[in-house]
């Protein structure tokens, strides 16, 4: 059953139990993780003995090159798949038909088919896109995709974190986290060797590589009880008895980060068959390698890293350049290969030669991380390119950093490519950097930088006689002014680009100037820019501009958050995340996650909005600054460390973009948190002077909840009349306002406009709702009115243990948890959270489903035990 393996019977079943299910049509997701040497391999090998008859097993492997093979596993299951996906993978310029393919092999081939991706952690970023495709859609496949991978390689911004918080999502995963060998099985398998098995134990903590590689140096030895004292220690000692020959085989092959295809074998190992396959053969039955009719590959890839380890740098850098001369003979080598082993070897004028093309070949085929890596090579040889080449691989290097979201690689290339461009005396391609050096750096937070590159870019393109890149520059500037909420000359030289756009019948840039122009009209009142923003999505997805797009949806849920518009913004959300996440534009993906954080902050739901804020510290500061601001708030609203520190970092981000719309949160978060403590004159100093900003640009949302700070805090403002629900709170209506924010689906909002009523029973109700968020510090004034009103049982709040939540639940959850303790209905605690019935019963499974509890009385009584009560709650 397990294929000679020990102590995987479990994982081999519950494999074997996803692939019959897969049968039936119900495929999934199959995650094996370990440590290097854990046996995620030797489980693989071990499926075939539990398939099903006709199932079909296809394996591709992750390799550890310096810059990744474009859809590397993949290609490498030409060969054992039809035509089609065969095409697609050798013509790879096309994601789209790579992906349906794909998706086309699994569902209509031998059923059911066993996909595996293995060490998925060195993966490229376009397999992480196809892998991202097919668990979107696995479950309605005839299919189980299994992908083996070390945990212990994923530091917080790898990149498979993005898939795995995917995979996490999907209707049907299984994880089969692989443990160590116990002690028994230890002893079992020393036995033979006559080994001391707690020694081996004590060496190896029970990792099955590192257990076989000291047992079989042991025995090899003869020394019986001798233990090398470390694996490679091991894995070494398997050397010592072979032959100069296989030595050298060994070592050529080892400096290959991948299954050697028998081509290159031959060409790096000699014609003397008899010499090549001697020395295969023997390190075969030494187990170091596996060798099949097409390939040969190492037995583990600890044992190839122990042996490049242990090779001197001169040796190593040779034995590359012997790999970088058979590839260079092979007109069909992949040029990502070439230009490894050109690194590795030194040879620049080889990474020069070959890299730019490697990275178009990346960037065509959507691996935009694999092609910035290879600009980066290629450009620390930039002398060897004459000023016009290298002001090219410049701007080709800033796109693919902008596209993967490194702001600061990308600022600084296009700096560089600005310069030559200068020298050059090219006034057409000087003013198209500088545009786009312009959007670059207000990408990376620099307002003033991006807007006088703009500047310049206009003056240099009005010159320049080409009316496509005028009108990219005019747009590229209404977006700046509508940014500043300068709205009339955002509109005005807009529609300048519009007209010129539609003269040289660019939708690209039309697209872009409708967005501008409907942005700006959307922020200053007007109808009828909504209609244009919507219209500015609409040619851009038609035209197939995913970057256009992205931006539109952006804008479209920024401004429909900004009107408490949340489930409108919400029916944006989920096909902007989708585009963004196909196209891997990761920096729109990333602005689109906090976006939906804003929106569940606004929704109360703060453990979710807490995950979607964490960025990557390299993330690019227009996303970085509303992230730290809505993890600021959550801090400060439950009464935890930390809300200042985050809201300082942020306010030195707003504070380079120049744009109210950073401002004026970051402003209103620092007010929020200072009348939470009490403490009116540091209201005061947070909130005025972005106020005044607001109310000379006629800003409404900013200016309302500045002004109701401050109104807080004793100051008189000007009457404000756009009807926003803190204008009416400012105003001392209520009522009014908390009706609105319940309509919104703001509980947190709705509580605090209710606990201004002079009404206990409003305290009340505002003081329950504020204890099932976690709200302790409003909560904390609400108790002490209702206690000065001579309210009589007013909740003391929830225990210690209800704060650490012992239940594992969400804050919503949370919530829930504690309204059903009360005995509403489903349809209760939507009227009560505002959010829909099936929103709650979606929450009510979940929350049975952590308490173990099989009815809802019986969560009840869970969450007594629990501790999840205010004190003075049955």
């Amino acid at each position: 059953m397990n294929g000679g393996i020990l102590e995987r019977d479990l994982e081999l079943e519950r494999l074997a139990a996803a692939v019959r299910d897969a049968t039936d049509g119900a495929g999934s997701v199959v995650l094996v993780l370990g440590e290097a040497g854990i046996g995620k391999s030797s489980l693989v090998r071990a499926l075939p003995g539990v398939l099903p008859p006709g199932a079909r097993l296809l394996v591709g492997h992750c390799d550890d090159l310096v810059t990744g093979r474009p859809l590397g596993p993949l290609r490498d299951l030409v060969g054992s798949v039809g035509a089609e996906l065969a095409r697609a993978l050798r013509d790879a310029g096309d994601r789209h038909r790579v992906h349906e393919a794909l998706y086309a092999e699994l569902a209509g081939g031998p059923r059911p088919a066993v996909l595996v991706v293995e060490d998925v952690h060195w993966a490229d970023e376009a397999s992480l896109d196809a892998l991202r495709y097919l668990v979107r859609r696995v479950e309605r496949l005839p299919a189980v995709l299994v992908l083996t991978y070390r945990d212990d390689q994923l530091g917080r911004g790898h990149p498979l974190r993005q898939l795995l918080g995917l995979v996490s999502g999907a209707a049907r995963v299984h994880r089969l986290p692989l443990a160590p060998l116990s002690p028994e099985a230890v002893r079992a398998l020393s036995a033979a060797a006559e080994l001391d098995p707690a020694q081996v134990y004590t060496v190896t903590s029970g990792n099955p590589f590192f257990v076989a590689e000291v047992i079989a140096a042991g025995t090899a030895s003869g020394d019986s009880g001798a233990v090398p004292p470390t694996v490679v220690d091991a894995v070494l000692a398997r050397l010592r008895g072979l032959s100069d020959t296989t030595r050298d085989a060994l070592e050529q092959l080892a400096v290959v980060p991948s299954a050697v295809e028998r081509s290159l074998v031959d060409a790096l190992l000699g014609d003397s068959d008899g010499d090549r396959d001697g020395a295969l053969a023997a390190a075969e039955q030494g187990g170091l390698l596996v060798v099949a009719v097409d390939r040969v590959a190492f037995r583990h890839e600890i044992i190839r890293r122990a042996v490049v380890d242990s090779l001197p740098t001169a040796r190593r850098i040779a034995l590359d350049r012997s790999v970088l001369s058979a590839l260079v003979r092979d007109p069909a080598a992949d040029r990502s290969r070439i230009v490894h082993h050109a690194a590795a070897a030194g040879d620049a004028e080889a990474v020069a030669r070959f890299g730019p093309g490697a990275a178009r070949d990346a960037s065509r085929a959507g691996a935009h991380r694999e092609a910035a890596a290879h600009l980066r090579l290629v450009l620390r040889h930039r002398h060897r390119f004459g000023p016009a080449e290298r002001a090219d691989l410049l701007e080709q290097f800033a796109v693919e950093s902008y596209t993967i979201g490194d702001a600061g690689a990308a600022v600084g290339a296009q700096r560089d490519a600005v310069a030559l461009r200068r020298e050059l005396a090219d006034l057409r391609a000087l003013g198209a950097d500088l545009r786009w050096l312009s959007r670059i750096h207000w990408w990376a937070g620099d307002a003033a930088a991006a807007q006088a590159a703009a500047r310049e870019a206009l003056a240099v393109l009005e010159q320049a006689g080409d009316d496509r890149l005028l009108a990219l520059a005019l747009s590229n500037t209404a977006q700046l002014r509508m940014l500043s909420d300068e709205y009339a000359e955002a509109v005005d030289y807009g529609e300048r680009a519009m007209t010129l756009a539609r003269s040289v019948g660019d939708t690209a840039i039309l697209a872009h100037a409708l967005n501008n122009v409907g942005s700006a009209r959307w922020r200053s009142g007007d109808p009828s820019g909504q209609r244009q923003l919507e219209e500015s999505l609409r040619v851009a997805l038609v035209a197939g501009e995913v970057e256009h797009a992205c931006r539109a949806y952006t804008n479209i849920v920024w401004l429909l958050l900004d009107d408490l518009r949340l489930a409108e913004a919400d029916r944006f959300l989920t096909p902007a995340m989708e585009l963004a996440d196909r196209a891997e534009h990761l920096g729109f993906l990333t602005y689109l996650r906090v976006e939906r954080a804003l929106h569940r902050f606004a929704e109360g739901d703060w453990a979710a909005a807490e995950q979607d804020a964490l960025l990557g510290p390299d993330a690019f500061p227009p996303a970085r600054c509303p992230a730290l601001t809505v993890l600021a708030r959550i801090r400060i609203r439950r009464g935890t460390a930390g809300g200042d520190e985050l809201l300082d970092r942020a306010w030195r981000i707003a504070l380079g973009t120049r744009e109210l719309q950073r401002t004026g949160p970051v402003a209103a978060a620092r007010a929020e948190a200072a009348w939470l403590r009490g403490d009116p004159a540091g209201v005061v100093a947070a909130a005025e002077p972005v106020h005044a900003q607001a109310r000379r640009l006629s800003a409404p949302p900013h200016r309302a909840e500045l002004g109701y700070w401050l109104t807080k805090a004793g100051m008189a403002v000007p009457p404000d009349a756009s009807c926003h629900p803190y204008a009416l709170q400012a105003a001392g209506q209520w009522d009014k306002a908390a009706r609105l924010w319940q309509e919104a689906g703001c509980p947190y909002e709705h509580a605090a406009a209710l606990a201004e009523s002079p009404d206990p029973a409003d305290k009340m109700s505002a003081l329950h709702a504020l204890d099932a968020l976690g709200a302790q510090p409003l909560a904390r004034l609400v108790r002490a009115e209702l206690h000065a009103l001579g309210a009589r049982h007013v909740p003391r709040g929830p225990h210690a243990t209800t704060r650490h939540n012992p239940a594992g639940l969400t804050s919503r959850q949370l919530q829930v948890v504690r309204l059903l303790v009360e005995g509403l209905t489903n349809t209760e605690i939507a009227g009560r959270l505002v959010v829909s019935v099936r929103t709650v019963d979606n929450h009510v499974r979940a929350v049975l489903e952590k308490l173990d509890a099989p009815t809802r009385r019986r969560a009840a009584a869970r969450a007594r035990e629990l501790g999840l009560l205010p004190d003075g709650e049955t």
